[in-house]
């Protein structure tokens, strides 16, 4: 289980806590602070607050391992090398995942300029993915694919999270939070969080 307490960041103070094999969509306005507050929780920018996962706390794990455990992916992901391949640690062992995100197995060649951006968002949720995170922070995961992509997406997240990943889901679609939340978190102005009705 993920225990946020009291976690605070510019203008975000939020406690909740996220259980294993649960799904929080969470949505607000842009701008609110959805990804600041994802970030945060992934210790990928200084805030303050109390982190656990499994009683554990953030700051007591080295942070390479703690973002292995409780991963953000971005809506745009970040690239640092020239193919695809390189992105990943165990390219083959990839592949069956990324054939499934309906993407052939020759693009471990392509070079990363010649990816669209949907094709950029369903490698990084590979990437992501091949970690088997217990908690998985997802960002617009299915802003920029057409809805048989998001279909897909939103298969195999289902499928971790019957495996016991915790994951926050935040998405600007309404249908889609009802689709993949077991709870959902509305973000409103001062950076405070409330829980509504799916």
């Amino acid at each position: 289980m993920l225990t946020i307490s009291a976690l605070t960041r510019l203008h975000i103070s939020v406690s909740f806590e996220l259980r294993d094999g649960e799904c929080i969509a969470l949505q607000g306005p842009s701008g609110v602070g959805k990804s600041l507050l994802l970030r945060a929780i992934a210790d990928l920018d200084p805030n303050e607050g109390t982190v656990k996962l499994d009683g554990t706390l953030r700051e007591t794990v080295p942070a390479p391992l703690w973002r292995k455990q409780v991963t953000y992916l971005a809506a745009e992901p970040g690239w640092w090398a020239d193919t695809v391949q390189e992105h990943f640690t165990a390219w083959d062992d990839a592949m069956p995942l990324v054939a499934r995100l309906g993407l052939p197995p020759s693009c471990g060649t392509w070079p990363i300029q010649r990816l669209s951006t949907g094709e950029k968002q369903r490698l990084g949720l590979a990437r992501g993915l091949m970690l088997r995170s217990r908690v998985l922070l997802l960002d617009e995961p299915t802003s920029a694919l057409d809805a048989t992509s998001t279909a897909i997406v939103e298969s195999i997240v289902t499928e971790r999270i019957s495996g016991g990943t915790g994951v926050i889901w935040s998405t600007h679609d309404r249908a889609q939070a009802r689709r993949v939340g077991s709870r959902l978190f509305v973000m409103v102005g001062g950076g405070r969080i409330e829980e509504h009705q799916l």
